[in-house]
């Protein structure tokens, strides 16, 4: 138990939070054009920044940080809670052994289930807010008008029930295999390196996390786009349709985008994505690496996780 709640986990935690705070700033615009283009059918697909230019010029300057700071307080909690996760689990069960490609998914999927059950809540409010004043192209969307986090919280149980609040978990669910695949190539490129050399440089982290982070970004994109239509909740489904994100919503929605859009319809905002996401989790794992390393020599402790 002490493991659990040592010392060397909340660094672990803090660092991570601290990193993904950092990375998410630089790179939210993209986030913004993505969820633009995933949530809005009748956007066209353009570049990334074509429709960022597009958003500033219909919405004002400040248009492309929208719900910066619901996103960022959702990330920070969801960050810590999954690093702090992952990095017990991992002294628990790994206990000092070298840790293996088949363990860092395990325990990257256990830390990632934690996660989203725990921070969900969090990220409906967040891309409801995130999405609040658009200027849509889709008719169908029902816009909201909430004053903030406590707010939007507070009517989506007044309107929908609290059940609401854990729209999507169903994909999301499914989408934590990207943390873990994304830490499964991360850990096992880490040690395939670490073999050549003795020590990784900045641009090394950098460009093994932007690896392992396109892979993982780019096998679950299709599960993404769906969670975001279902989070943000106000496309005129189904009636009879409205529950958890259950398949079926899911299969539907698929479908839907498929049979509209092409098999590339699943793959609408991808770039933009990518290029977020990519750069994101690159800089976030380097912040993150150097924070950790940093801490742990600032309180004479040697880092304890030989990798």
């Amino acid at each position: 138990m002490a493991s659990v709640l040592s010392y060397e986990s909340l660094v672990h935690a803090v660092a991570g939070a601290v990193g993904s705070v950092t990375a998410m700033t630089v790179f939210f615009p993209l986030d913004t054009a993505r969820l633009r283009l995933q949530v809005d059918e009748k956007r066209k697909s353009k570049t990334t920044h074509a429709v960022l230019l597009e958003i500033i010029k219909e919405e004002g300057l400040l248009a492309p940080y929208r719900g910066w700071f619901p996103v960022i307080s959702s990330l920070c909690c969801s960050n810590f809670v999954y690093f702090y996760t992952f990095n017990s689990l991992k002294a628990v069960w790994v206990k000092g052994q070298r840790s293996s490609t088949g363990k860092d998914l395990v325990v990257g999927f256990v830390a990632g289930v934690v996660n989203v059950l725990l921070t969900t809540p969090l990220w409906v409010v967040n891309t409801r807010l995130k999405l609040q004043g658009a200027k849509f192209r889709n008719e169908d969307i029902i816009p909201t008008n909430y004053k903030g986090i406590i707010d939007a919280f507070h009517q989506i149980i007044r309107d929908e029930g609290i059940l609401a609040l854990w729209n999507g978990t169903f994909p999301s669910l499914l989408l934590v295999f990207n943390p873990a695949i994304q830490f499964m190539f991360y850990e096992g490129l880490k040690r395939q390196l670490l073999k050549k050399r003795m020590q990784l440089s900045s641009l090394d982290v950098f460009i093994i996390g932007a690896i392992a982070k396109a892979i993982a970004t780019t096998v679950t994109y299709p599960m993404q786009t769906v969670q975001s239509i279902l989070r943000f909740g106000r496309h005129r489904l189904n009636p009879e349709n409205r529950t958890l994100g259950s398949l079926r919503n899911v299969l539907y929605l698929l479908h839907q985008r498929v049979k509209r859009f092409g098999i590339m319809g699943l793959y609408k905002g991808l770039e933009a994505k990518l290029l977020q996401t990519v750069l994101t989790a690159a800089l976030m794992f380097l912040v993150y690496e150097k924070l950790t390393a940093a801490t742990f020599t600032v309180m004479g402790l040697k880092s304890t996780h030989k990798h």
